[in-house]
């Protein structure tokens, strides 16, 4: 694989002949909405949350211009880029294609559009997820929790500009074996997704049934449940846990609450976008068998108890245990999925996607349990048969990093004339 362009030096370091500022095959930022926008437009809003590190966008939302978030702003068209320009880190960047005309997106993205006859769209969208412009992205970009980097700094980012017809070719090279990587990775996330469906239904049938699939059984009387076994006892949230505030541990590890993992440290994720404040003399302490609960995602599933001594946001409740259960049986019913309407009819708000539950109506939910050796054998189980899949998990997982790098690989040889593409078809 013969390079392109060949190398030349310019201070110090090694530039491929052809290499041009993004700002001069490309502008950024053309088009906004006003503030005089009728407040009944209606539009669709993409935030940098919806963009995956893969590009991919995901769960666009729609606003009336009244209720959108103040950052929903820039105006978007076909062939433009966007790339975020907060959190850079998560490589937020995406292809726009075939927009309607009322898609938006946020201030936090740099809407970049290729200049015709400089740039092509096609090859654009590449150029920007080659992996030294994402290394440079990240150099240039300032704060340690937050980094941010801004348009101007953007745009004097160099990107491999080749001749118009290589820009053809290289692009309808990646196209197409991008295409067969993604079809692949796809494949491998139906079976993430098929494992994660079978460890809710392991986890939910067991604890709502039990181990014992000739146990006599009879009705729960609420409707989401249905039938249970005979000798399993009622009882109410508020007769396991009493809410709890207790301040001024600033020097215990800092907790999180994931929809995905319940309490959890929140430095073992980097996907978090709430920045810790300085002053963490409001952090509540929690103690490893609280419940805690996020208050505006309990309805999601945010919630869980923890194994670990901390403290938790102010935003979030905190509950003290006073039963003798088993704490691990809890906490996986309480965040089976049957559950979250429930704590959705007991939340409320403005909007649906910041209604917070009421503590007082979430103590009055009722639960039904199976004596505490029966609880422990319960967690047994699920504990053994979701090693199974965790393991399928981690292999499956491994397979799609490996064929993210290898698409990863594969753009950087063609952008940068490390492949001929010519060859390579």
């Amino acid at each position: 694989m013969g390079q392109i362009w060949t190398e030349i030096t310019r201070g110090g370091g090694s530039v491929l002949r052809g290499n041009q500022h993004l700002k001069y095959v490309a502008t950024l930022n053309n088009e906004a909405l006003g503030e005089d926008t009728d407040p009944d437009y209606e539009l669709k809003y993409i935030d940098i949350g919806n963009v995956d590190s893969s590009g991919q966008v995901h769960e666009v939302a729609s606003y009336r211009f009244a209720d959108a978030p103040s950052r929903a702003r820039r105006r978007v068209r076909h062939g433009d880029v966007i790339v975020s320009c907060v959190r850079t880190y998560l490589q937020a960047i995406a292809p726009i294609e075939s927009p309607p005309d009322n898609l938006i997106v946020s201030t936090g993205f740099a809407v970049v559009r290729p200049t015709e006859g400089r740039l092509r769209a096609g090859f654009c969208k590449y150029a920007l997820r080659e992996p030294h412009f994402l290394a440079e992205v990240e150099r240039r970009s300032v704060g340690v929790s937050y980094p941010a980097i801004n348009s101007s700094d953007l745009a004097a980012i160099p990107i491999p500009v080749p001749p118009d017809d290589l820009q053809v070719r290289i692009e309808t090279f990646l196209d197409r074996e991008t295409v067969r990587l993604e079809v692949l990775v796809a494949a491998k996330q139906r079976v993430l997704d098929l494992l994660d469906e079978k460890r809710k239904a392991i986890i939910a049938t067991a604890v709502t049934h039990g181990l014992n699939p000739k146990v006599e059984l009879r009705d729960s009387d609420v409707p989401w449940l249905g039938k249970i076994p005979a000798h399993w006892r009622s009882t109410r949230v508020g007769r396991l846990f009493r809410q709890s505030k207790i301040l001024g541990h600033p020097d215990l590890t800092v907790l999180s609450v994931y929809r995905e993992f319940g309490v959890i440290e929140r430095a073992s994720r980097d996907d978090n976008a709430n920045r810790v404040p300085d002053d963490l003399s409001k952090y509540q302490l929690v103690e490893v068998g609280d419940l805690v609960i996020n208050k505006m995602k309990a309805w999601q599933g945010s919630l869980g108890v923890s194994a670990f001594r901390g403290i938790t946001s102010p935003d979030y409740v905190v509950f003290r245990p006073v039963h003798s259960e088993e704490p691990q049986f809890l906490h996986s019913m309480l965040r089976m999925p049957q559950l979250t309407p429930v704590y959705l009819s007991i939340s409320n708000g403005i909007r649906i996607n910041q209604w917070r539950i009421e503590s007082e109506r979430f103590a009055n939910v009722e639960v039904f349990l199976p004596p505490v050796d029966e609880q422990r054998a319960i967690v047994q189980y699920i504990s053994r048969e979701t090693a199974k899949l965790d393991a399928v998990r981690a292999a499956t997982e491994r397979t799609i990093g490996l064929l993210k790098e290898r698409r990863s690989a594969l753009i950087a040889a063609a952008v940068t004339g490390q492949l001929d593409v010519g060859a390579a078809a």
